[in-house]
């Protein structure tokens, strides 16, 4: 039982990196904006919040720099793609490269050294109870945000008169700019939304999952919660099950290689990207699903009439 508990838990930290920072893409992908910078933004994310927490000692502060590093790294996405209205494709990928050599650059002092650690929410009397207690009560707080930010963003996505803007900006910017309504304000405020989730994200990585800095640690985990969106057809629900399942086969090929099972490690590795090819290529082939929920302007550039 105690095994089977600690594999659970070590599930649930795997995906809370995943969740959120799918789950900040899709409000971005919902304005019509497509944003594959995502990978930059968690490193960047991650070494901003490893560099805040050992500097300061303080993990809170850590994650706070983290939310902020990818908040300003998105900012310079949406000022490329929507104020000057650059591709966002080529944008993107450029801002996963960048974000990967600056962060190598900027931790190039913080390699080997200790990190600070977030620490499990601890309720005495409550976090004790056999297995219930170390899964529900026990958890780091950036689990808690998680999903707390997934019922919010759903919540906001579809029970709000703000929300319902958003999704219609996302499906044809021109209609939403006829009717007077403030499209290029709304992406930026979703671009940044994104990237501070992203950055949050990284800031897991670096503080809680493995509390240290290593160079590329995010480990293309960027690209895993782009494929989630898809994955998920845009609904919030769905990215936070498509989480769970990617963070059980990321610890699963772990798990796999200490109990010693006959199969190569390099295809152990492989598994989770592997797996992300594998839901992509079943996704692709039923168009229904596809379109049902995509939002029809996504990586379109609106440049407004002056």
């Amino acid at each position: 039982m105690d095994i089977a508990v600690n594999i659970l838990l070590t599930i649930a930290t795997a995906a809370t990196p995943l969740l959120i920072a799918a789950i900040g893409e899709l409000v971005v992908e919902r304005s019509g904006v497509l944003n594959l910078g995502v990978e930059g933004m968690m490193i960047m994310g991650a070494v901003g919040g490893f560099g805040a927490g050992y500097l300061t000692g303080s993990p809170w502060i850590g994650l706070l720099a983290a939310i902020i590093a990818g908040a300003l790294f998105s900012l310079l996405f949406a000022v490329m793609t929507l104020s000057l209205a650059t591709n966002q494709v080529a944008t993107g990928l450029s801002l996963t490269l960048l974000g990967l050599g600056l962060s190598g650059m900027i931790g190039t002092s913080f390699v080997g050294q200790p990190g600070v650690r977030l620490p499990n929410l601890d309720i005495p009397g409550i976090s004790s109870i056999p297995v219930v207690g170390r899964l529900i009560f026990g958890q780091d707080p950036v689990f808690y945000i998680s999903i707390a930010l997934t019922a919010a963003v759903m919540w906001f996505l579809f029970k709000t008169r703000t929300g319902l803007t958003l999704r219609s900006i996302g499906d044809s910017h021109t209609s939403a700019h006829a009717l007077g309504i403030k499209v290029i304000r709304y992406r930026y405020l979703s671009v940044i939304f994104g990237g501070a989730c992203a950055g949050l994200a990284g800031g897991h990585l670096s503080l809680v999952y493995t509390p240290q800095w290593v160079e590329n640690m995010s480990a293309g985990r960027g690209w895993i919660a782009l494929a989630l969106v898809v994955f998920a057809s845009w609904r919030p629900w769905r990215v936070l099950a498509g989480a769970y399942i990617f963070g059980a086969v990321w610890i699963g090929q772990l798990h796999a290689q200490a109990f010693g099972i006959p199969v190569p490690s390099q295809f152990l590795s492989s598994l989770p990207y592997l797996a992300t090819v594998v839901v992509l290529v079943l996704i692709s082939r039923n168009k229904r699903l596809t379109m049902m929920n995509t939002p029809a302007s996504l990586g379109q550039p609106f440049v407004p009439d002056r």
